[in-house]
């Protein structure tokens, strides 16, 4: 299941009309959102919107180790601990990434999908 917090209508739009479309494996994708962090939802990827970055904490202590990926989207968002942060360069998404981030969270990691970013933070 894929979390977002904070609110972005047409996003959860588009990510609801992906997943009603595409599986991961066998099972069909879920996309949950609320405006802010729930730490009961169990999840297997966290999305903050810019205005929930500072959940960031919260949910990285409630999800240590068990392998959630949490994205963001905000100023300094790996440094507050997200593994991917999406930004606009140029009129372009881009991302920054952190390794040491994915491996505390409990992710395995690829030195391909490092050479994506357009930062490496760590």
């Amino acid at each position: 299941m894929v979390y977002v917090v904070g609110k972005n209508d047409n996003l959860i739009t588009e990510l609801k009309s992906l997943a009603a479309k595409k599986k991961v494996g066998n099972q069909d994708m879920e996309i949950k959102n609320s405006s802010t962090y729930d730490p009961k939802i169990s999840c297997s990827i966290i999305y903050l919107l810019p205005e929930e970055l500072k959940s960031a904490s919260t949910a990285l202590a409630k999800n240590k180790g068990n392998g959630t990926l949490l994205v963001a989207e905000g100023t300094n968002a790996c440094k507050a601990g997200a593994s991917i942060n999406f930004m606009i360069i140029e009129n372009k998404v881009k991302f920054e990434y952190s390794k040491n981030n994915a491996v505390k969270a409990g992710l395995k990691t690829n030195d391909d999908f490092k050479a994506l970013a357009t930062k490496n933070i760590d």
